[in-house]
């Protein structure tokens, strides 16, 4: 497959022809009715609007688990919303499947879309391991409200920003949560590219082909183990040496 020809400018495209129920139901990797799903976003949920119980939401998948590009392996089963939810940690393509299976739980419709973005906040670890500085297939959630899509980006938990000494990722559920482009210093941040379209669940083969052929080092690693490591803490001691 020529992964470069799935770019795109727009980021409504769907991708796989699903139509707007499906993003009420469960799918194979958005397991949005195992039982660990419903019960965890029903108690964080609550009571309200759909807005005010899709933001505790957001923030409760911001930050209970922990940004990690590491440790999840590159196995369709590692990718399931309710093994994320277990393990405590993901990154922003599992995690964005999380908040999208905790939306459709309580009866909120979500689905996953994809960009290509430049991160020049990085470590220098996960620089080398990519070889490259562009996130490709980086994972965010829509979440219909209002009769409307809007962003949910649910990726960096405060935790790790402030080791990193980058603007929390915040949401209001009116306009899109989407990276800085800067952080507080005033350095670049995050610089989106193009899009890669939405979709009903987490393309898992297409994106595992697409890293396969973009970082090939790296996947080549997590398709055998977990490449272990703790990213926040290299971003705390690379922000204290500059």
């Amino acid at each position: 497959m020529d992964y470069d020809t799935l770019k795109t400018a727009q980021d409504d495209v769907i991708r796989d022809g699903a139509g707007f129920e499906a993003y009420r139901q469960p799918g194979d990797l958005i397991d949005a009715g195992h039982p660990e799903i419903v019960a965890y976003a029903t108690r964080i949920a609550g009571e309200g609007c759909d807005k005010e119980r899709a933001l505790r939401l957001y923030y409760a998948v911001r930050d209970d688990l922990r940004y990690d590009p590491y440790n999840t392996p590159m196995k369709r089963e590692a990718y399931r919303a309710s093994a994320t939810l277990a393990s405590g940690h993901g990154y922003c393509v599992n995690k964005a499947g999380l908040m999208a299976a905790v939306c459709r739980a309580v009866g909120i419709p979500a689905r996953v879309g994809y960009a290509d973005v430049r991160n020049h906040m990085t470590t220098k670890r996960l620089a080398e391991l990519m070889g490259s500085d562009v996130f490709y297939y980086h994972g965010y959630t829509d979440v219909w409200l209002e009769g409307r899509w809007v962003k949910a980006t649910p990726a960096f938990n405060r935790e790790l920003t402030e080791k990193f000494g980058l603007k929390p990722l915040d949401w209001d559920a009116v306009g899109d949560s989407i990276y800085h482009p800067f952080d507080l210093s005033g350095r670049r941040h995050m610089e989106y590219l193009a899009y890669r379209g939405v979709f009903a669940d987490i393309p898992f083969d297409e994106i595992r082909g697409a890293f396969r052929h973009y970082y090939p080092r790296m996947t080549r690693a997590q398709e055998e183990m977990p490449l272990g490591g703790d990213f926040g803490a290299e971003g705390a001691a690379e922000a204290k040496s500059t």
